[in-house]
């Protein structure tokens, strides 16, 4: 007998439930927020807001289902099933961080906080969720494809990222390798190399590209296409700047072989969740072969 669909909510602890933590009562959290100029009642809403929309979100999933809960300082730990419907309630930065524990389940994002989000992958309302999920059953889902950057190492080991990959010194300080592009290598010393998708375009690449000359076209969304960037390559006698920043189109590939006593390799901002690389280890960036797959609205 098929076991059930498993709906699997994703979500992460509120400003408040962090602040309460932290400072040990609301009434210090209140005091604490009055000395930086702010309202424990903003705080409030918020917090309130994300758990009235997890609560719908749970309450829309279909009572035949097996369910999962997960929060996001636990994702490197749960075990996903192949059939899962990931249900990522939060900002749209929490779909990126979820990205990269799944292998082709479906993926719903709900913004718990309309105007305040920029919505690019959490796309959905609480209240629209039951749809969604009867969409899917009935196999009448929207599903889009988005592109991961993966950055392998030399000895395997492996991560992918929905939005960017950095690869620079622990402490952002001056970086040192050989960057091999498709159009030619140079001995860098940098602040690091960041390498994003399409849908990390709208993020730290979008800095990193304005007012910079010969900046490439960023990615779109759907594009299975990389844009990469040198941050603040220092030339020297021995180390250049020429080749600061790039597009990678499907099959082509970045590669970066470490001078430095050790280099990290983290994606979508979790630096806990890193690879390091040692002096002489080669560090390839291409598209990931597997994709997300979003539930569009």
């Amino acid at each position: 007998m098929a076991l059930a669909p498993r709906a699997v909510v994703v979500h992460r602890r509120s400003e408040l439930e962090e602040l309460v933590d932290r400072h040990g009562t609301r009434g210090q959290v209140e005091f604490f927020l009055r000395t930086r100029g702010r309202d424990l009642a903003d705080v409030q809403a918020r917090h309130d807001a994300l758990d009235d929309a997890l609560r719908e979100v749970r309450a829309a999933v279909p009572t035949d289902w097996r369910r999962g809960d997960v929060e996001r300082g636990d994702l490197h730990r749960f075990a996903f099933d192949p059939g899962d419907v990931c249900l990522v309630v939060g900002p749209d930065g929490l779909v990126a961080n979820t990205a990269k524990y799944l292998r082709d389940q479906l993926v719903v994002g709900v913004d718990p906080e309309p105007g305040r989000n920029a919505g690019v992958l959490v796309r959905h309302r609480s209240a629209q969720v039951a749809g969604a999920l009867a969409d899917v059953v009935r196999g009448a889902a929207v599903v889009e494809g988005r592109a991961l950057v993966r950055a392998v190492l030399d000895d395997g080991t492996s991560l992918d990222a929905l939005n960017d990959v950095y690869v620079g010194h622990v402490g952002h300080q001056s970086a040192r390798y050989v960057l091999t592009s498709p159009d030619g290598s140079e001995r860098q010393s940098s602040s690091g190399v960041v390498v994003t998708t399409g849908t990390g375009s709208t993020g730290w690449a979008t800095s990193l590209a304005r007012g910079r000359a010969g900046a490439p076209p960023l990615p779109g969304p759907a594009d299975d296409a990389l844009a990469w960037f040198v941050r603040e390559a220092w030339p020297s006698p021995t180390t250049g700047a020429s080749r600061t920043a790039g597009l990678l189109t499907h099959g082509q590939r970045l590669t970066l072989v470490v001078e430095s006593d050790a280099l990290v390799l983290f994606g979508d901002g979790l630096e806990a969740d890193r690879l390091t690389a040692t002096w002489g280890q080669t560090v390839t960036l291409d598209v990931a072969e597997r994709r997300l797959r979003l539930v569009a609205p």
